[in-house]
């Protein structure tokens, strides 16, 4: 019994510390606001440690089959737990300088990667919904958490209707799925497709709905409507917590259901996401090119990036998803760096998020401008930056599948995308600074930064242990 619970033991530990926190803010006065700070890190760093530890040799599939540990969580799970980290080293002096420096904030944060975790292991398309439910109940607070700002108010007010309708397709999928083959395993739909055939409406008829709802998490074209909205609107430090950890969860969702669950139905689903991923990719790029708030332009961005993921996932390879997985964690790697920059310029009473903002940065920090040039390289794709190895291996993987349209539009609305990330670069080295006075951020964020950054390098020039690692977590 105790060995049925130990690959539990990261979900445990850290539902155990998320209460620590909401209970011990409630005794700690503002002013020592820093002891909530500190015990939601040590939390994360306590969840780090149990997922090493609880992670079992190869692969075991627990509590009826709702439950998996295999390397992909492992892998998966790491990964979220240090976005979450620098999300909270980050968003401190933010909510700091605009006095929503509340334990509420890592409370839900802290929550919500639980449910992000048990999403990564689940095994069930019960188990799913209730970790995603779990999950998109703390996004739609922490999206309103400024109750003093119209626009965040609205903003959330958007997120939680289109999430409670998309969270209603994806249920009536997985309704449909389970009336088809009378159970909620992933494993047992799997074999029941094989043994019974593929020819079923019924089956089509949930995969559609599926495919919905978890295009909508993922932010995909046409399902993206909430996505600049939400990033505008929600407070900054809001906005790298949403952009940053879930998308790692919601490709887990896309393996878990698609390729685990629904394998067999490969040939169909494959043509819905090729139709996603040319959407995301047109709309992402062309769109974002218009903006001229970082925010918004960065949630396009997100959208085009998104592309790129499904490309990985319909090749339906092992190739494809490893590339899938090595795109998504350096997105959300590189995604945490734009918003952290923002950050770093913002200060009380201005919010670094207009293009303007960035204007002559080389004169103000060259060091910080540096960092912003290898994120704006990393996801313009520009080598030898982590962004050119990560679509590379996405458009191998979709070229062996024959599937050469596809990769010739990825390549061609990459090349159009480049256009507004060097427009930042630009900006930066070329223009003459607005501002000219010292950053207010702390050491904390800046040597937080400074890693996000230098890692988009260093995962360009050896990004071989990484693949390598997601290559054994889809081949098992």
């Amino acid at each position: 019994m105790t060995s049925q619970f130990l690959p539990l033991l990261p979900e445990i530990t850290l539902a155990i510390g998320a209460c620590v926190v909401l209970v011990v803010d409630l005794f700690v006065p503002p002013e020592r606001r820093d002891t909530t700070y500190v015990l939601a890190l040590a939390a994360l760093i306590a969840t780090l440690v149990a997922v090493v530890v609880g992670q079992p040799d190869g692969v075991r599939i627990l509590f009826g089959g709702s439950y998996i540990a295999d390397p992909m969580s492992l892998l998966l799970k790491l990964a979220v737990i240090v976005l979450t980290f620098f999300v909270f080293i980050y968003s401190r002096p933010y909510l700091a300088a605009r006095g929503l420096y509340n334990g509420e904030f890592f409370a839900l944060g802290l929550f919500g990667l639980l449910g992000m975790l048990i999403m990564i292991s689940g095994y069930s398309m019960l188990t799913v919904y209730l970790g995603l439910e779990l999950l998109s109940l703390c996004q739609y607070a922490l999206v309103a958490f400024n109750r003093d700002s119209p626009r965040a108010s609205e903003a959330a007010m958007k997120y939680f209707v289109l999430g409670a309708f998309a969270s209603g397709m994806l249920l009536y999928g997985m309704s449909l799925i389970y009336g088809l083959t009378g159970s909620l395993e992933v494993i047992e739909i799997h074999n029941y497709l094989i043994r019974h055939g593929i020819d079923q409406m019924g089956a089509l008829l949930g995969l559609i709905f599926i495919i919905v709802g978890l295009s909508f998490k993922l932010g995909a074209v046409p399902f993206h409507a909430w996505v600049p909205d939400v990033y505008e609107g929600a407070p900054t430090a809001v906005a790298l917590y949403i952009a940053a950890a879930p998308k790692v969860a919601a490709f887990a969702l896309f393996m878990r259901m698609l390729a685990e669950g629904l394998g067999v139905l490969h040939g169909d689903w494959q043509v819905m996401l090729a139709v996603l991923a040319v959407l995301s990719l047109v709309l992402g790029n062309v769109v974002a090119i218009a903006q001229t708030n970082l925010k918004r332009m960065l949630a396009y961005s997100t959208i085009s990036h998104v592309g790129f993921i499904l490309l990985g996932i319909l090749a339906g390879t092992a190739q494809g998803y490893s590339a899938a997985m090595f795109y998504v964690l350096f997105y959300a790697l590189v995604t945490a760096g734009a918003f952290g920059m923002i950050i770093l310029l913002s200060r009380r009473g201005l919010e670094a998020e207009q293009l303007e903002d960035f204007r002559g940065l080389n004169a103000r920090s060259p060091w910080f401008a540096l960092m912003m040039l290898f994120i704006m390289f990393s996801m313009a794709g520009v080598p030898p930056f982590a962004g050119f190895y990560a679509k590379l291996s996405v458009l191998r993987a979709v070229v062996q599948v024959d599937e050469i349209w596809l990769a010739v539009v990825a390549v061609v609305f990459s090349v159009v995308g480049a256009f507004y990330y060097l427009r930042v670069v630009k900006l930066m080295y070329f223009d003459e600074p607005e501002e000219t006075g010292a950053f207010e951020q702390g050491a904390g964020l800046r040597a937080a930064l400074s890693v996000n950054g230098l890692s988009m390098l260093a995962l360009g020039l050896y990004p071989a242990a990484l693949m390598s690692w997601c290559i054994a977590a889809v081949s098992w």
